[in-house]
């Protein structure tokens, strides 16, 4: 495991390479990436390559509003997670579909650019009664698929009930309860806003827990 001041160490110099990289408009603290998109930076955490700890790009996918998480974390069980950044694509309702998919695409292609995760976890099509949505949220899915393929960024799916499981331990917990330990998790000041993006920090973390929970499983046999 690496030491505290090695990780304060990693912090410093990660914070410094995307501030330098990103530049003044979009460092930390800036609100917005450079397209207009509202997010919310954090501190960097220890660089993805150290051994044991992952970049990952959460995505709860929808052709108005997409929520992306990113988080870095440990794969291992010492349960260190940290919010990078964390935001919405929004589309607006006036345009056509095509253009709002390749907004999406080209919005999430930057994502990709901007951190260049280990892995993208985004939420499995779920069916319900409105087959209008699902084919939307399945538009926006395959758009969000491409781009992360393009980047050469493997994929991972997840069901609510998955991501549910493996941050409280039940299934069906209420939305409320999950932020709270998104929250928690990742020590943010306040419930992370808006609930998009608090989807998508709960993708992130929910494959950083259940990577955690592989390894041991590994490790014991």
């Amino acid at each position: 495991m690496v030491g505290s001041s090695r990780l304060d160490e990693l912090t410093a110099r990660a914070r410094a390479t995307i501030a330098a990289s990103l530049g003044p408009s979009a460092a930390p603290g800036s609100g917005a990436d450079p397209e207009g998109v509202p997010t919310h930076p954090a501190p960097p955490p220890p660089l993805r390559r150290e051994r044991g700890h992952l970049l990952v790009l959460g995505i709860d996918p929808g052709l108005a509003t997409t929520g992306y998480g990113v988080v870095a974390g440990s794969s291992r069980a010492d349960g260190s997670y940290a919010a990078i950044e964390y935001g919405t694509i929004e589309t607006a309702a006036g345009t056509g579909t095509p253009s709002r998919l390749a907004e999406i695409h080209t919005r999430a292609g930057l994502l990709l650019r901007r951190h260049c995760p280990a892995v993208v976890a985004i939420e499995r099509l779920f069916f319900g009664a409105n087959a209008t949505t699902a084919m939307a949220v399945g538009q926006a899915r395959g758009v969000l698929i491409l781009a992360a393929a393009q980047a050469g960024v493997p994929v991972v799916e997840y069901t609510p009930l998955e991501v549910k499981s493996a941050l409280t331990g039940f299934g069906r917990a209420p939305k409320a309860q999950m932020q709270r330990m998104v929250q928690a998790l990742l020590a943010l000041e306040s419930l992370p806003r808006p609930d998009d993006a608090a989807d998508g920090l709960a993708l992130a973390l929910a494959h950083l827990r259940l990577a955690a929970t592989r390894h041991a499983r590994i490790a014991a046999r």
